[in-house]
């Protein structure tokens, strides 16, 4: 897998890549990371992003697009266990999460808005692997994503560096 720093990657691919804005904070222990884009599309009701986490996430990046919600956290520690038992390489959230004094004491990377100690509703509506925007970028399944403390890089295709 790729290991280049993401101003690295913007200085010699920047025709192919959209950085989005620096809006996000970093949760977890794992500070890069980086895969092809799955999505998930929702408010305030995290049951998609449960079902999704319980597939194989090799090689992908969970994109979640909670609507820029305050309200309630859409990844605990709990979810962020199970991202780490199967594989993801990471999540970036359009919302908040909880339980971030746990979550920062494991492997997974997780950027996300801010925290919020309010649980979401469980209602499974929501929708999967749909084109969806935010932070001035287009995040669709099938792209790839490069993520570090510098920030978040988008491209159509994976680079190879």
């Amino acid at each position: 897998m790729l290991k280049v720093a993401t101003a690295d990657l913007w200085d010699q691919h920047s025709a192919e890549l959209h950085c989005a804005d620096p809006i996000f904070r970093s949760y977890g222990n794992k500070v890069s990371f980086h895969g092809e884009i799955t999505t998930v599309k929702l408010f305030e009701d995290n049951s998609f992003v449960r079902q999704q986490l319980t597939t194989n996430g090799k090689g992908k990046v969970m994109v979640v697009d909670g609507g820029g919600s305050f309200r309630c956290a859409l990844v605990g520690d709990q979810l962020a266990s199970l991202a780490i038992e199967n594989g993801w390489e990471g999540l970036i959230i359009n919302g908040c999460i909880r339980d971030s004094a746990m979550i920062n004491t494991i492997e997974i990377g997780i950027r996300a808005l801010n925290t919020c100690p309010v649980k979401s509703m469980k209602k499974n509506i929501g929708e999967l692997d749909v084109p969806i925007r935010f932070a001035s970028t287009l995040f669709a399944p099938g792209h790839y994503v490069y993520v570090d403390e510098d920030g978040i890089l988008v491209s159509e295709a994976m680079i190879t560096h």
